[in-house]
């Protein structure tokens, strides 16, 4: 937690290594997870709660102690944690590190904060508006839940599963590298379930993914099922004229999907590139395609100097990553509406750059981990607009998955699907 406030760290990455570090395992492990990473979902609520509890504005608090007065809230009003233990362990961690009269003061407000129900606390402090007081109830800002409101257009009504299944704790998604490993093998080996979407998904309930074999002998990895379904819309896209192999990830860093991707290629004899102009995310991209037809290149997507004549493009936009949420507890809160602007920006030059080294009858698949209107169908439509791109039905490149909207994109949804909000839409160039 403090991590995440002084330092403006992700808690999924910090949270990992610090629980190795402390050889915290098993059930000590869920629960220290279920605590870092609710308080970071839920800030917006329990600060909150807590400014009311204790007469002024969080930012008039000391930063350790709130810290401290975030977990203990979160255990009252998120967890089945009984309020005597929540309170005890808050008020005794404060005296441990700064003595007992900042603990009279913690003691006292999570004595407060302990006294209403959540639903009381919602009721309270909520604003009046329907919009505001749904975002504030499952802890969003509303700006977020305006955009997804939009976002689900005639189905708004939608809007409370959405926010409900954004506010809980996600399952862990493994891929199954193709032709190391099936899906029903590993799912055999890990205790998972074979997703219901990408034929190779596995869920897990939880756990640390980076213990299992299989992920240590890379034959799999974390990856939302969700994003292997955008990266194989791209392989099974209709071409116009053979495919000669040449394939490209313009936004590549991570690496997940240029994995998956790298997989498929390597079974027909295909090549991937892979861009990314950070240093130390195409090093994990190199890591992630250890052993693959990928080669990365350290360059802006914008001007890569590739040569043109892709048969199959990637653009997996750096976004908001509004349809993430649920795996990046501490973003809804960092994340404001200026932040758009300058990213959709971006996005456009990425298409375009995409578009130019495209060959005709080539297709590219631009996706985001977001499904703010902005940043996808009105990206799409800009391009569609200015060039003689043919849309394509991407809800017909993933067979088998459900309700992905009107068309002629796909949109994936947590409340639906049970995968983060991915966006996709398959463009082809006329040849």
């Amino acid at each position: 937690m403090r991590a995440v406030r002084e330092r403006d760290a992700y808690a999924n990455l910090v949270l990992p290594g610090l629980l190795r570090e402390r050889r915290v395992e098993g059930r000590d492990a869920a629960f220290a997870t279920e605590l870092a990473y609710g308080a970071c979902r839920s800030l917006g609520v329990l600060d909150a709660v807590i400014g009311d509890c204790a007469g002024r504005g969080v930012d008039e608090i000391d930063g350790p102690l709130l810290d401290v007065l975030r977990l203990g809230v979160y255990q009252l009003l998120r967890t089945r944690v009984g309020a005597h233990a929540a309170v005890d362990t808050s008020v005794e961690l404060v005296r441990a590190e700064f003595g007992s009269g900042k603990a009279g003061f913690v003691n006292a407000v999570l004595r407060r904060a302990g006294e209403r129900t959540p639903e009381e606390w919602v009721e309270r402090l909520a604003p009046r508006d329907p919009l505001g007081h749904l975002a504030f109830e499952y802890a969003h800002p509303k700006w977020i839940a305006q955009a997804f409101a939009d976002a689900l257009g005639a189905r708004a009504d939608e809007l409370r599963d959405l926010l409900a299944a954004d506010d809980t704790r996600p399952e862990v998604h493994l891929v199954a590298r193709p032709g190391d490993i099936t899906a029903a093998e590993l799912a055999l080996v890990t205790g998972g379930e074979v997703g219901p979407w990408s034929p190779y998904a596995v869920h897990l309930e939880g756990g640390d993914p980076g213990k299992l074999e299989p992920v240590r002998a890379g034959m799999a990895a974390v990856q939302d099922e969700g994003s292997q379904l955008v990266a194989l819309s791209l392989t099974r896209a209709p071409l116009h004229g053979p495919d000669t192999g040449r394939w490209l990830d313009l936004c590549a860093g991570p690496g997940g999907k240029t994995a998956l991707l790298g997989a498929l290629a390597d079974i027909d004899g295909y090549r991937v590139d892979a861009v990314e102009p950070a240093e130390h995310r195409a090093e994990l991209v190199r890591k992630a395609t250890d052993g693959l037809p990928v080669t990365v290149h350290v360059t802006d997507g914008r001007a890569s100097g590739l040569t043109p004549g892709y048969d199959r493009i990637l653009v997996d936009a750096p976004c908001t990553g509004l349809g993430a949420l649920r795996r990046r507890p501490e973003a809804r809160w960092r994340r404001t509406p200026a932040d758009v602007r300058d990213l959709t920006l971006l996005q456009r030059e990425l298409l375009t750059a995409a578009w130019d080294l495209l060959r005709p009858g080539g297709v590219v698949v631009y996706s985001t981990c977001s499904p703010h209107l902005p940043e996808t169908v009105a990206v799409v439509g800009d391009l569609v607009r200015r060039t003689d791109a043919e849309q394509l039905d991407t809800r017909a490149l993933l067979p088998g998955v459900t309700d992905l909207g009107g068309g002629p994109a796909a949109q994936l949804w947590p409340h639906r699907h049970g995968t983060d909000a991915m966006f996709a839409a398959a463009l082809r160039k006329p040849v």
